[in-house]
């Protein structure tokens, strides 16, 4: 019996929501240049690559919809010998469906319905989408190759009628986005459905970001073992191509093995944390960014991340003294801005402040000062960096993380205000460990600041732990109660002082109308404060 032979070109892009066009030329110039030295008998794209994902309510437009399958049609002519496998979305009566098509010969061949809709943490595929119910597959060269997308893989159900059509092989079309220990559990999954069996998968996603999630790409190829042979790069995009055999009629074994990269969490969370900023800036045309920094870890982190994303000429930094800034942030922010060679500027708000605090001494009268008047500072500084982001074009990029956004540490109108939060799903602990991994590649965060306690530095010898438990401790429990929905009871008996569970508990439930307030930023937890966690402001309970 002769052998059979396939290859598969795996293409890793970083499509734009809503840009039909600029998605389709995007497809051809990957078909070009994957076809340069050896043309692949498949080309594998992922889902709803032609729209972008998730299109949300865009999806329910029928010029959308009508624009997009107008699309599909017209790279069916762009390599009409060759099979091209494609993710978009495809209207039928009143019915939408998450669609994989194979392209061939200028027409649409084979069709397959996403069948596993995905309705949980970020997803709610079922808004928009009705499952399918069939498999999909095609031949190539004496070969069945059977379609699936995304969560389909996570189900036995496709993969069984994959096996059950006699498939050689499965593709897999993702737009999985990334969250930390997401790689090692796809990685995990798509080998056990591979050995079980016995069928090569070839699993492609999507890279780039989008709003607050990050895709990381990562694509890869798992042998009929469950043996990763090929991966693509992380947070990048990559062409590469999958070439399988079969010999007298046995399983399809993968030609190419390569050495697959160990992984590194702080590496990942960095490069996504990157990714979120510069898709977010970039594909919402802003010129550049601009970052109050006082001198701390969270302000020195978000600015290196900035730079890091769009280069130091596109990032501005200011600092704004006050009475209670110390000579030490203002030497530290300076020395910051001129390790990444970021433009820096001083403000100082003491005029400003008094001016405001003036006009308001007439409602202060008989009222001792409190957490007012500390407020009153960051909102001087958030008018400041807004009327630097209006005259400029810049984006504000926010600066607390996601253990100070728990508890409400922040002032509205003051240090949230902005576009965007880097480090919104980042724990402070994390920040800790992410500024460390930075120096590691150019020692660009001052040790000063790495090792001097947190301060927000709006009241005489103020520190964080005069507000909050210990980052160890509070971080610990915003991910059992937020992340893992662990009760009041259960986080105690992890260990936990229960006033201090209770307290962290309550800060959380009361600070949700500041959340909702807030911009949004990049999600790298398992849970964030965005779509993966709705909380009704106005409610009742308690534990």
């Amino acid at each position: 019996m002769a052998s059979k032979k396939i290859s598969i070109g795996i293409i890793q892009e970083n499509p734009v929501v809503g840009d039909i066009k600029g998605n389709l030329e995007l497809a051809k110039v990957a078909i070009k240049k994957l076809s340069i030295k050896n043309s692949p008998d498949i080309f594998l794209f992922t889902e709803m690559f032609i729209t972008g994902y998730p299109p949300e309510d865009l999806i329910l437009r029928d010029d959308l919809l009508n624009q997009a399958y107008d699309a599909v049609h017209e790279l069916s002519h762009e390599k009409p010998e060759s099979f091209i496998v494609i993710g978009y979305p495809k209207k039928e009566g009143n019915s939408i469906f998450n669609c994989a098509g194979v392209l061939r010969n200028n027409s649409i061949i084979t069709e397959y319905k996403k069948q596993e809709l995905p309705n949980y943490e970020v997803f709610d595929e079922k808004r928009y989408f009705q499952p399918g119910n069939s498999a999909g597959i095609f031949e190539v060269n004496g070969l069945r190759i059977a379609l699936s997308v995304c969560e389909d893989i996570w189900h036995e159900k496709v993969i069984n009628q994959a096996h059950e059509s006699k498939a050689n092989l499965i593709l897999n079309l993702n737009a999985s986005p990334f969250h930390l220990e997401k790689i090692n559990e796809r990685k995990k999954l798509i080998s056990n459905q591979a050995s079980k069996y016995s069928l090569p998968i070839v699993y492609a996603n999507q890279v780039g970001g989008q709003d607050e999630l990050v895709f990381d790409g990562t694509s890869m190829v798992m042998s009929e073992l469950g043996t990763q042979v090929m991966q693509l790069a992380k947070f990048e995009t990559d062409q590469k191509i999958a070439e399988f055999i079969c010999e007298d009629g046995s399983n399809l074994k993968a030609i190419n093995h390569e050495d697959i990269p160990e992984e590194d969490y702080l590496a990942d969370v960095y490069q996504a944390l990157v990714l979120g900023a510069k898709d977010y800036i970039l594909k919402n045309n802003f010129p550049g960014a601009l970052i109050g920094s006082s001198g701390g870890i969270d302000s020195a982190l978000t600015a290196a991340i900035a730079a890091d994303a769009l280069g130091a000429e596109k990032v501005r930094t200011f600092m704004m003294p006050f009475k209670f800034t110390s000579d030490m942030s203002v030497e530290d922010a300076q020395e910051l801005a001129n390790n990444l060679g970021i433009k820096h500027s001083v403000i100082p708000i003491g005029d400003i402040y008094e001016s405001f605090y003036k006009e308001l001494s007439e409602e202060f009268k008989g009222q001792d000062p409190d957490i007012t008047e500390e407020n009153l500072q960051s909102r001087c500084r958030g008018v400041i960096l807004m009327a630097l982001s209006n005259k400029s074009g810049r984006l504000v990029l926010t600066t607390g993380n996601k253990s100070e956004t728990a508890v409400g540490y922040s002032t509205l109108y003051g240090d949230t205000a902005g576009g965007f939060g880097v480090l919104k799903d980042v724990p402070k602990i994390l920040v800790y460990e992410l500024s460390k991994y930075r120096n590691t590649l150019s020692e660009v965060i001052p040790e000063r600041i790495i090792e001097r306690p947190p301060s927000a530095e709006l009241a005489p010898n103020q520190q964080d732990s005069d507000s909050l438990p210990d980052y160890d401790v509070l971080d610990k429990i915003i991910e059992l109660y937020v992340e893992q929905d662990k009760s009041k009871t259960e986080i105690v008996s992890e260990g936990f002082d229960e006033s201090i569970v209770k307290r962290v508990i309550r800060l959380i439930d009361i600070s949700e109308y500041k959340r909702r307030q807030a911009p949004l930023g990049v999600k790298i937890t398992s849970r964030g404060f965005g779509k993966d966690r709705r909380y009704p402001i106005t409610n009742r309970y308690s534990q």
